[in-house]
């Protein structure tokens, strides 16, 4: 029996023996230990199985060292994975510099008449190309504020009651689309108006070896315009835009003859009133459809010769005009 009892507690305690260098070699070799990590674990081990109170610890030392490896691994993945993130990311913004620096820029001109959805379509192909839509009212006004050599000319010019000149608008493009977000191209929002603008833009985009890339027109009959913009309400704060009849806003409540009741025109998210532009009117679009179309024609037939100029049908579904927006701005159309 007493021979019988010895050789159980010799196979026990072997046992444990290889079960707590088992485990540490595991652990070593599956979660990557450092040299010392795995000397003081296999230390630890061996002193264990040497009393009987140790060894039932065994498998407690071999489960901490398992856990020690794994936080040990899973630190070594993390340090990778931010290694490798990093380098991603390098990666990335050197192509992106090398695109900024030898690759021509991306620059178009979108036309349309007052209410053929320029604002709308417009900040769509910003999100698309990744470039800026810019708007030399808005540049004029930033340059002015920022008090840079060619803004304080347009002040000058604008406070004697003056037209800023051509020279001068294009002095203000010139300085806008040097900043860091206009370096894979621009969007053109509002100019070139006239034949001479057209001129002067690229003359100044030819002395960087860069040209007008494509030229996009958004094509809307005159008589469906005058519904779209004398239905049309502003939110002055915002710039958000509602129409009568194809975006109310929740508050408007319409009079005996049909028509909107102006009070009650708000916006929808801030409760303020909104407004209707002094040219929103109907004898006031005459005017600007007439001027626009004297203006853009020509611009048009000057972009032509070089096969950039397209035309988008911006009387259809919303979802059909940036179908052919998309179409218009393909390498192939």
């Amino acid at each position: 029996v007493t021979h019988i009892n010895l050789r159980a507690k010799i196979t026990i305690t072997t046992t444990r023996t290889m079960f707590v260098g088992n485990a540490v070699r595991f652990a070593s070799s599956r979660m990557a230990f450092s040299g010392a990590a795995r000397r003081t674990f296999a230390s630890v081990a061996t002193k264990t199985v040497k009393n009987d109170s140790a060894r039932r610890a065994a498998p407690l030392v071999a489960a901490a060292g398992f856990a020690f490896g794994a936080s040990t691994f899973l630190g070594s993945r993390q340090e990778v994975t931010s290694n490798s993130a990093k380098s991603t990311e390098e990666a990335v913004k050197e192509v992106e510099n090398k695109f900024g620096s030898y690759w021509p820029r991306n620059i178009l001109i979108l036309f349309g008449p007052p209410g053929a959805g320029k604002g709308t379509h417009g900040p769509k192909i910003e999100d698309l190309l990744g470039v800026p839509q810019l708007s030399t009212g808005d540049m004029l006004r930033a340059a002015v504020a920022a008090q840079t050599e060619v803004g304080k000319k347009a002040q000058a010019v604008m406070k004697a009651g003056g037209l800023v000149s051509d020279e001068i608008v294009v002095g203000i493009i010139k300085d806008r689309i040097q900043e860091e977000d206009c370096k894979f191209g621009f969007i053109l929002d509002g100019f070139p108006r006239t034949i001479a603008q057209a001129k002067a833009l690229d003359a100044m985009l030819a002395q960087e070896g860069a040209c007008v890339t494509k030229v996009v027109e958004l094509e809307v009959p005159d008589s469906v315009l005058e519904e779209r913009i004398t239905g049309r309400w502003i939110h002055k704060k915002s710039g958000r835009s509602y129409h009568v009849k194809y975006a109310p806003p929740k508050s408007m409540k319409k009079g005996a003859d049909g028509a909107p009741i102006p009070a009650s025109m708000k916006d929808d998210e801030t409760g303020e009133p909104l407004i209707q532009r002094p040219d929103d009117t109907a004898t006031a679009l005459k005017k600007r459809l007439a001027s626009y179309h004297g203006e853009t024609v020509p611009i048009l037939d000057h972009y032509r010769p070089n096969g950039i100029v397209r035309q988008v049908n911006a009387n259809q579904k919303m979802t059909g005009v940036w179908a052919e927006v998309l179409k218009s701005l393909e390498r192939s159309a």
